[in-house]
């Protein structure tokens, strides 16, 4: 019986060592058959969504109607899964072409330099935005206005405006975007207005457009509302602010009929995607049906329309377009300053710790914009302000400013609530960007 009893004490610690492996061989096949699961799920939705889910973007004179701010969605539904499928560049377009250039602009930092700076003064510019104009609001400490933007290992070229006003001379250069851009254009017509006689130029608002013109050099520089790029319920300069926002995300053809005939053009967008779900309502629906995705889904659908419109219609050779990068904010001061509650309110000197980000600028977003100008090759300049503009912290207009109605005494006293920390004040950061956009033209 004990003989017995050893010799499957002798067998046990086999039976075990057997089990043992077995479970991980099971273990580590359902893991790869899981795998194979998803790649092959995967490879039979890519496969699926040629004949599909891609749509061809800027098909002329497809929408049953225009869309404006009484455009209404009769149903709702998720978002099925469509795609612009665009036009692709070419075969040897590849990727954006890299620079000659030895220095990379955009990486620097920051140089207080109140003998060139500012640009322009603000008083004396007739074009100036009171939503901008953060002095005349009674913002007294004006060191905003003399920060210079200093790359790492060399210079930005130095603004001149008699020379800025030659390369545009005959031409059109046209902002085409959101109200940060129209801060960008009012920048420069601010930085060039002042060299051109009073009685030879003139500023033509056209509702959605809006036109400066310097009759000595024949030129215009100009500024299209269009904050989603394609056609939208937002579309009207004024009245914009609406409970649902509805996009046509396959079209940018109603604003690029007023856009086309540019010279040079710099688009922007990117606020209006990050506030809540957006409604599309495609081009072939005509019962308004729409469906709802995220902002960002969304605005990579409309990055895809206007990319279709670049990729077909833009001879780099005869038109310049430059892509502004998003404008970050400073909505929480804890974000540089741990333990603080507050805004950019009262802030006075940018954020000097290099290669700061913060939840104004949104990576995800930049990833997707990078991947679809990727694909422009050559026919897009991008115009790289994110990380040099999230340093200026202090350069909002905060309360010092005026947006229909000047802030009452109880909405001065309260900035935490009535604080722009979003758009910012003139002189200032845009006029930066708008020294890159001088330096690559």
């Amino acid at each position: 019986m004990m003989q017995r009893w050893n010799k499957k004490r002798t067998h046990f610690p086999l039976i075990i060592l057997i089990l043992l492996v077995f479970i991980v061989c099971s273990i580590l096949y359902i893991e790869s058959s899981i795998r194979q699961i998803h790649e092959d799920s995967d490879h039979v939705r890519h496969d699926q969504e040629v004949p599909i889910s891609h749509v061809k973007p800027n098909l002329p004179k497809s929408a049953p109607k225009d869309l404006d701010r009484f455009t209404r969605c009769n149903s709702t539904s998720k978002y099925s899964g469509w795609r612009n499928g665009w036009a692709d560049p070419g075969e040897n377009s590849g990727r954006r072409s890299v620079s000659s250039e030895s220095c990379d602009v955009f990486s620097g930092k920051w140089v207080f330099d109140n003998t060139s700076y500012p640009l322009y003064n603000e008083s004396h510019c007739p074009y100036m935005s009171d939503q901008l104009a953060c002095h005349k609001h009674g913002r007294f400490d004006l060191r905003y206005q003399h920060w210079r933007w200093q790359p790492h290992n060399c210079n930005l070229k130095r603004w001149n405006a008699t020379e800025m006003w030659e390369k545009l001379r005959g031409k059109r250069l046209m902002f085409v975007g959101d109200s940060l851009n129209r801060g960008q254009w009012i920048s420069m017509v601010c930085l060039l207005q002042s060299v051109i006689l009073e009685n030879k130029r003139s500023m033509t608002p056209n509702a959605q457009l809006t036109i400066f013109r310097a009759e000595e050099y024949n030129a215009t520089v100009e500024f299209l509302w269009a904050p989603l790029l394609v056609e939208s319920n937002s579309d009207d300069p004024v009245n914009h602010r609406l409970g649902e926002r509805i996009i046509r995300p396959d079209s940018v053809l109603k604003h690029a009929s007023k856009w086309e005939q540019a010279d040079i053009l710099v688009f922007n967008t990117y606020l209006w995607w990050r506030q809540g779900p957006v409604k599309l309502l495609w081009s072939t629906e005509y019962n308004g049906a729409c469906e709802e995705l995220d902002g960002l889904g969304a605005m990579e659908l409309a990055m895809s329309a206007w990319a279709d419109w670049v990729a077909s219609r833009v001879n780099p050779h005869k038109k310049r377009v430059f892509f502004v990068t998003m404008s970050p904010t400073h909505l929480w001061n804890r974000e540089w300053a741990p333990g603080s509650e507050g805004n950019c309110f009262s802030e006075n000197t940018p954020i000097d710790w290099e290669g700061y980000w913060g939840s104004g600028a949104d990576l995800p977003t930049m990833r997707m914009v990078d991947k679809v100008l990727g694909k422009l090759s050559s026919k897009v300049r991008v115009l790289n302000i994110t990380q040099l503009s999230e340093y200026r912290k202090e350069g909002h207009p905060s309360i010092y400013r005026k947006f229909w109605e000047t802030l009452s005494p109880a909405q001065l006293s309260n900035p935490s609530s009535y604080s722009d920390c979003i758009h910012w004040c003139l002189p200032g950061v845009p006029d930066v960007w708008n020294e890159l956009l001088f330096h690559f033209l």
